[in-house]
């Protein structure tokens, strides 16, 4: 399991700067004309800011109109903070594959007594997962969508096929695959001593289900696409949505949550109240 702590270790944050500053305008949906006027900056470096130029003034004038922490969005434009990752010594792997010109998250937990264990998406392949399971002698019983968009759930006939795993999502965006299972919010699993609770964080997708996980060396939330470190999911028409569920469902979590995103490395709630942009204060 260190190789796939490791792995993640090495994943470059899902957002730069520009891409908090865009996604939290176009959630917003203010334009570009308004909101430099709002911030009182020129067109032409409102512009460049949003190309990828770090301008200091305009970065922070522009924050403040985007519900965006000045103090925050620096930092990322500088990238002078990386998360310090949690150590699980057991029970727990990360698996990162590449889906066309990105990279995608998904996860493996396990009971070390009973060697019952449970999935959380399969990215763009399972094969890692797969021998993960074999190697461990684990018995998968649950596969947990966070939702289906197509990166996520690339390789979910297969994972079901190979292990007969139940396969379960949200009751507003069920899986795309014969038997799934839908629950309900606030649903409740358990995989040998360890505690599965679903939380709806829908906005990114109709769906979008947080899993908050514990029994671990640490309380994990499985976010998705709702949170990553130092960004969020965006949305072009619910990201209102996205935006009131994280605050009041994933960020009043205990502050030592890992949260495991969707993109990107692992992260905690506590660093996320520190760092990321939209929350941060």
């Amino acid at each position: 399991m260190e190789a796939f702590t490791r792995a993640m270790a090495r994943i470059p944050l899902e957002d730069n700067f520009n891409d908090v500053i865009n996604k939290a305008q176009r959630g917003w949906q203010i334009s570009d004309a308004d909101l430099a006027k709002r911030a009182e900056v020129s067109p032409e470096d409102l512009a460049a800011v949003k190309s990828g130029q770090p301008i200091d003034a305009v970065i922070r004038r522009v924050a403040r109109h985007l519900k965006l922490s000045p103090d925050a969005l620096e930092v990322l434009t500088y990238k002078r903070w990386y998360p310090q990752l949690p150590d699980f010594p057991k029970g727990f792997a990360a698996f990162n594959t590449a889906w066309d010109d990105m990279t995608v998250n998904s996860y493996l937990i396990w009971d070390p007594r009973t060697r019952t264990a449970a999935a959380f998406d399969t990215g763009a392949t399972c094969q890692a997962m797969l021998d993960l399971i074999s190697t461990e002698g684990l018995t998968l019983r649950y596969i947990f969508l966070t939702h289906t968009h197509p990166d996520h759930i690339a390789d979910l006939p297969r994972l079901a096929a190979e292990t007969q795993a139940e396969v379960w999502a949200s009751e507003l965006e069920p899986a795309p695959h014969p038997g799934a299972r839908t629950f309900k919010e606030n649903a409740h699993f358990h995989v040998g001593a360890i505690a599965i609770k679903t939380l709806y964080t829908f906005g990114h997708s109709p769906g979008m289900t947080t899993y908050f996980v514990t029994g671990l060396s640490w309380p994990i939330a499985f976010v998705g696409d709702s949170v990553f470190a130092s960004s969020m999911g965006g949305s072009a028409t619910h990201f209102a949505d996205q935006f009131r569920n994280n605050r009041e469902k994933i960020f009043t979590l205990p502050r030592d949550t890992v949260l495991a995103c969707g993109h990107g490395p692992l992260t905690t709630l506590a660093q996320e109240k520190q760092h990321n942009p939209f929350y941060a204060r």
